[in-house]
C-alpha cells in the first residue's frame, strides 16, 4: 500500500534541502566575491587561485546538497552515502562524469597550480587573443578587443602553445617596418622614424644606465633588407603594455607616413622590370 503521507514528507524534505543548498551557494558566492573585491584593491594580489577556489567550494556545496537529497529517497540511499563518503565522492564523480569533464577539471587545477597565465593577463591561444576574465572548473573565459567572450575548455588549453604578454614583464615592443624607394634618403628616413617614436607619449625608454653611459640611441632604427622594390627600414618602439603598444603602433604608422610625404621619401608599390629580347 502506498504511503502518501511518507512520500509527501520526503518531497518536502528534498525541497527544503534544495532551497537551503541554493541559498547557501548564493551566500557563499556573495561572501567570497566580497573578499575578492577587497583583495583586488591590492594591485599585487593574484585573483586566479581565489576565483578557482570559489568555483570549487560552490560546486562541493551543490554536490553535498544533492547527496543529502538522495539520502531521503530509500531507493537511492546507497548512492547518497557514497557521495558523502570522503574518498567515495571522488570515485563516484569519476564514475558518473565523462572523461572530457574530468579532463577539464584536472587541467583547470594544473592551470591554477603552475600559472601559465593569471586573471587579467592578455594571452593568445590557438589564434584567439584576449584578456583572461575567469578560470573555473570547466573552462577559461577570454574577453577580446571587441568585447566578445571566448570560452575555451581547460583540456584544450593544456595542449596548446600559449603566448602571454603579461608574464613577469608587461612591456611590449612594437616593430615599425617600412619600405622606402631606392632613390630616397635613407639617413633622413631613419631619423624621421626615430624622432616620431621618441616623441610619442606612450613610448618608454628601456635603456639601462650602462646603455645611456655608452650613448645608445633612445630609439634603434636600422636598414634590415634590400628588397626587390624597396629598402626595408625597421625601428623598435617600446610601450608599458600591449594595449599602449597597439595604440602607439597605429599612431606611428600615420605620423611617419605624413613626415615621409613632407620630406619626399617614397614608399613604393611593388614593381618589376621586364626586359624583352629581340628575336
Amino acid at each position: 500500500m502506498i504511503d502518501y503521507a511518507k512520500d509527501f514528507r520526503i518531497i518536502i524534505i528534498i525541497a527544503i534541502i534544495g532551497f537551503v543548498t541554493i541559498i547557501l551557494g548564493a551566500v557563499t558566492d556573495k561572501v567570497l566575491r566580497y573578499f575578492l573585491y577587497r583583495k583586488l584593491t591590492d594591485k599585487e594580489y593574484d585573483a586566479t587561485g581565489f576565483r578557482f577556489l570559489k568555483h570549487l567550494i560552490i560546486t562541493v556545496i551543490y554536490i553535498l546538497g544533492f547527496a543529502f537529497a538522495l539520502i531521503q529517497i530509500p531507493e537511492f540511499k546507497i548512492i547518497g552515502h557514497s557521495f558523502l563518503a570522503g574518498a567515495g565522492v571522488i570515485s563516484l564523480v569519476a564514475g558518473l562524469a565523462s572523461q572530457q569533464a574530468l579532463s577539464n577539471i584536472v587541467s583547470g587545477i594544473f592551470l591554477v597550480i603552475f600559472k601559465p597565465f593569471r586573471i587579467n593577463d592578455k594571452i593568445t591561444i590557438n589564434n584567439f587573443v584576449g584578456t583572461v576574465e575567469d578560470i573555473n572548473l570547466r573552462q577559461v573565459v577570454l574577453k577580446d578587443a571587441e568585447n566578445n567572450r571566448i570560452i575555451i575548455p581547460n583540456s584544450v588549453i593544456s595542449n596548446q602553445i600559449i603566448v602571454n604578454t603579461n608574464m613577469h614583464d608587461t612591456k611590449c615592443c612594437k616593430i615599425i617596418e617600412i619600405g622606402i624607394g631606392y632613390e630616397s634618403n635613407i639617413e633622413e628616413a631613419l631619423a624621421i622614424m626615430q624622432e616620431e617614436i621618441a616623441r610619442h607619449p606612450l613610448f618608454i625608454d628601456t635603456r639601462t644606465a650602462e646603455n645611456k653611459k655608452q650613448k645608445t640611441p633612445v630609439v634603434v632604427a636600422r636598414v634590415v633588407a634590400l628588397a626587390d622594390s624597396s629598402v626595408t627600414l625597421k625601428a623598435w618602439a617600446w610601450a608599458k603594455n600591449s594595449t599602449d603598444g597597439f595604440v602607439m603602433y597605429c599612431d606611428l604608422l600615420q605620423s611617419i607616413k605624413k613626415r615621409f610625404d613632407a620630406a619626399n621619401i617614397d614608399i613604393p608599390y611593388p614593381q618589376q622590370v621586364v626586359t624583352l629580347k629581340k628575336q
